[in-house]
């Protein structure tokens, strides 16, 4: 008697439940999460599209998932098993896969990782969404207000613009260009250099971005380093400058850049950067809670860490651990890092604040508490940033939509 040969799992589905339960088991970023697994499995083109569709399309729309779910299922239910509920659920209620085709394919998923196919069976049969698929109910109701609060009618749009997959967006220099569209690549130009791209290859394969002509950078990340204006030849303080993105476009744009951050590691991620793209800058580990030993500058670039609210389109993940409190913890800090970078700032100069966030309390309530605190800073108008943007206290919030990030910013001038 032939035995027959169990179905295998579709691998791209494997690796996306295998990345789900390490974000929500961990508190881990999708992306980097991601990126890792599919460097290491290898996947076809095919199935890290189809992994990387169902692994943000889930976490988007996890909480309108859950409560479909939740009318079915008693108790807790273990992680694993969570995760084949929601991604199925995903595919079934928003991607709209047949019913039976769900069924299968995560039955067999469960067979494979010894969860209980039963249960998988019967849930993924019955689940139905609990009303019509409502994009503002995909976040949590105090952020929801914060977006309208902040957008006013513009923030339907966003809402349904945040559940739309993140483009990818690069500064490319000429060569760069035209390197991508001999490897297959679509471009869409946009201003200052910047471009939407669908690449015909993985981006560290690329020939442009090994030759260092191509840096990954989101338009509104790349207004902040605008709004310093013309940098060319100035010593420029990039404060809390994490892995040194911004600190490469300063130093593109001609600055003698001092990047600043409290955790070592990620400036040798910016020396790497910053090498493969041919440029440089100085890096130094400070804790800016505190005022470092570093010379006052004529231009400084604040943008402090903060809730990434501004980013739910590319970190989906953010929105299920931010809560009200975390809001004002990172506040706090930032009221910190600003007093710091107000010794920093020379007589004359201007200081940009930027977080990407578009909590009230992240930007227009902390530029006014830093003005009220500082009154030899004034606030002046921002310079010309390329991307839509709205007024928001005495600096401008940009528009989260076609795959922009919301980011605030202000520009601030020290008085002599």
């Amino acid at each position: 008697m032939t035995v027959p040969t169990p179905k295998k799992a579709n691998p791209a589905r494997s690796l996306a439940m295998r990345v789900l339960g390490t974000v929500l088991e961990s508190a881990s970023f999708a992306a980097p999460t991601l990126d890792d697994a599919l460097q290491q499995a290898r996947l076809s083109a095919r199935d890290a599209g189809l992994a990387t569709h169902l692994v943000y399309g889930t976490l988007r729309h996890l909480p309108v998932l859950d409560a479909a779910l939740a009318p079915l299922l008693r108790g807790p239910t273990p992680l694993h098993t969570r995760v084949l509920l929601l991604c199925g659920s995903f595919e079934k209620l928003v991607l709209g896969t047949p019913p039976h085709a769900v069924v299968n394919e995560y039955v067999t998923l469960a067979r494979q990782g010894k969860q209980p196919p039963g249960l998988i069976n019967a849930v993924l049969r019955r689940v139905e969404l609990l009303g019509p698929l409502d994009p503002q109910s995909t976040l949590p109701a105090w952020l929801a207000d914060e977006y309208r609060a902040a957008y006013g009618d513009a923030a339907p749009a966003i809402f349904q613009s945040l559940l739309e997959p993140q483009p990818l967006w690069l500064r490319l220099r000429p060569a760069g260009v035209e390197a991508l569209e001999e490897e297959g690549g679509t471009l869409e130009p946009g201003a200052n250099d910047m471009y939407r791209v669908q690449l015909g290859r993985p981006l560290r394969d690329s020939a442009a971005f090994r030759q260092g002509w191509a840096q990954p950078i989101n338009p509104a990340s790349l207004a902040c380093v605008q709004a310093l204006g013309d940098v060319s030849g100035q010593p420029v303080l990039d404060l809390a400058g994490g892995a040194g993105v911004k600190a490469a476009m300063l130093a593109a744009a001609g600055a003698n850049v001092t990047s600043v951050d409290v955790v070592e590691g990620k400036h040798r991620a910016a020396r790497r950067n910053l090498e493969r793209l041919g440029l440089q800058a100085r890096f130094v580990t400070a804790d800016l809670t505190a005022t470092p030993d570093l010379s006052p500058a004529p231009a400084v670039l604040l943008d402090a860490p903060c809730t990434g609210s501004g980013t739910l389109r590319a970190h989906p993940e953010i929105k299920l651990r931010l809560t009200p409190a975390s809001v004002q913890e990172l506040a706090d800090l930032q009221g910190q890092l600003l007093d710091t970078a107000a010794q920093l700032t020379l007589p004359g100069g201007v200081l940009v604040y930027s977080v990407c966030s578009v909590t009230h309390a992240e930007g227009p309530d902390m530029v006014e508490g830093f003005l009220s605190r500082h009154p030899e800073f004034q606030p002046e108008p921002l310079p010309d940033l390329d991307v839509p943007a709205v007024p928001s206290g005495q600096g401008v919030l940009t528009v989260p939509l076609d795959g922009i990030d919301g980011f605030f910013i202000a520009r601030m001038r020290r008085q002599d």
